[in-house]
């Protein structure tokens, strides 16, 4: 029985892929959430071991294969430091030391970490839902009350519509006009007319009408029902802004600006993690293939609209792939995904962090800005690098 220290061991658990070294006192844990990783690659060139490499990026992400991640982790090579967690812009690789999420490399040496801006101006915020639909991450928490009407269907505890703004309605019934008909009352539920018994005594209908202010929209059928014009019923506004809270979950967010950019009152702020550019270009790409758009984590790539022919210039070629660069984050999936030539560069230039910037950052930051073009080549089955370009 071997009893030497370490062990290593890597296993599949649902969506993560659990990477285990067992030390003499302690167990760390590197945690991929396969799901979650969308092959950008900065892991790969964060890591100081050199124990990541890229694996099959497109199939993975397109869920042709289900056996790979679209990242390998070497969990013999890996020191279990965490720089790949604090690098990761979608959080999909987590560290724990002996069940408890640390980081080591915070703890011992210190390391910058991404200066992640992304705000919700609750006074600007009207509680719409363009930025939770626009949201490529569902990084948006939502957290508005369901008012009946809203959604298709009925939804357990939505509340009446009346609710969703602060106001303050009054209702009044002329006495002296009202008969007491009960027509406000079976029109309205929010409205019951209560008549005393019947007796021959008096010979009178007598009674009240009783009105219930949660249950009123002020809509004022009772008012125009009314045969005897009795009924009064004012609202007041006392704020017409929608209950509720609008975040942003910071774990999720990818800073592709999508919300912020399409916020009709200009509610929201993100700035995005990387500066740079990237280039495609179209006319060699073969078309057909598709798998940088669908892959891409921010839905900043897309297949232009076909042209009319009637628009179509003689000996022009269209467009089969684009991307709108207000979106991209340039995490770098695309290219890793890519299987044709040169079709994709890409070139960071900047990253937006907090702390100080180690020895060991700025060589993970040089890696970063190498330009980077797209060809996936395997030289070894399962295991596949990307064609590097000198910097510009």
């Amino acid at each position: 029985m071997n009893n030497l220290f370490p062990k290593f061991s890597k296993k599949r658990d649902g969506v993560n892929v659990v990477m285990e070294q067992k030390l003499l006192q302690n167990v760390n844990n590197l945690i991929l959430n396969a799901e979650t990783c969308t092959g950008c690659g900065i892991c790969v060139e964060a890591c100081p071991e050199e124990a990541i490499v890229l694996g099959l990026v497109g199939a993975s992400k397109r869920g042709a294969i289900n056996y790979a991640a679209a990242v390998d982790i070497d969990e013999v090579k890996c020191s279990y430091c965490g720089v790949c967690v604090i690098m990761c812009p979608f959080n999909a690789l987590t560290l724990k030391v002996d069940g408890q999420e640390r980081l080591p490399i915070l703890e011992k040496e210190g390391f910058p970490q991404y200066n992640m801006k992304a705000e919700i101006d609750d006074e600007k915020c009207v509680k719409c839902t363009i930025c939770e639909e626009v949201c490529p991450r569902d990084a948006i928490d939502r957290n508005v009350p369901a008012f009946e009407g809203t959604y298709k269907g009925s939804v357990p505890g939505a509340k009446d519509r009346q609710c969703a703004i602060k106001t303050k309605t009054t209702f009044t019934v002329d006495k002296e006009k009202c008969s007491l008909c009960g027509l406000c009352g079976a029109l309205c539920p929010a409205i019951v007319v209560k008549h005393k018994a019947f007796t021959a005594e008096t010979g009178k209908v007598e009674g009240d009408v009783i009105w219930d202010e949660t249950k009123c929209d002020a809509c004022k059928v009772c008012v125009e029902a009314c045969p005897e014009e009795c009924i009064t019923v004012e609202r007041e506004i006392i704020s017409d802004k929608v209950v509720g809270k609008v975040d942003i979950i910071k774990d999720n967010c990818c800073t592709c600006t999508w919300c912020s950019k399409n916020c009709p009152t200009e509610a929201i702020t993100v700035e995005k993690i990387f500066e740079g550019d990237i280039e495609f270009h179209a006319e060699k790409c073969p078309g057909g293939c598709s798998t940088c758009a669908d892959i891409c984590p921010a839905n900043a790539i897309y297949l232009p609209s076909t042209i009319p022919a009637a628009e179509m210039k003689l000996n022009s070629i269209e467009k089969t792939i684009a991307v709108n660069k207000d979106y991209c984050i340039l995490c770098g999936a695309c290219v890793n995904a890519c299987p044709g030539e040169d079709i994709i560069v890409l070139q960071r230039t900047g990253i937006n962090v907090k702390g100080t910037e180690t020895d060991l950052f700025n060589k993970i930051k040089e890696k970063l800005f190498t330009r980077r073009t797209s060809k996936v080549k395997e030289d070894i089955t399962g295991q596949v690098n990307l064609k590097q370009m000198e910097k510009a």
